[in-house]
């Protein structure tokens, strides 16, 4: 079983950047009033979690959202290739 996320929890971080890079995000955490991990967690932290939500949520267009909560709704009759892959299914696996 996982175990539970605490936010006390923490992780070490090294990484070799070019000076001029770190110069920039030092100044870059001066301006926002934050320090530079605090800068990191924030501006890397954001970013992560934008690529992953982009990897794992799927948009459809307004059209699409309907037209799959109407399948939703009322499904379409299975056709004969359907039938025939469900058949196969069960014969193929054991239920529980």
């Amino acid at each position: 079983m996982p175990k539970p996320i605490v936010e006390n929890d923490t992780a070490r971080l090294e990484a070799r950047i070019p000076a001029q890079v770190y110069d920039q995000m030092q100044r870059a955490a001066r301006l926002r009033g934050m320090t530079l991990t605090g800068y990191l967690i924030a501006t890397a932290g954001e970013d992560a979690r934008r690529v992953v939500e982009q990897a794992e949520i799927m948009r459809l267009a307004r059209a699409d959202q309907i037209r799959f909560a109407e399948a939703l709704i009322d499904p379409p009759k299975p056709n004969e290739r359907l039938a025939r892959a469900a058949k196969r299914h069960a014969e193929l696996i054991e239920r529980r």
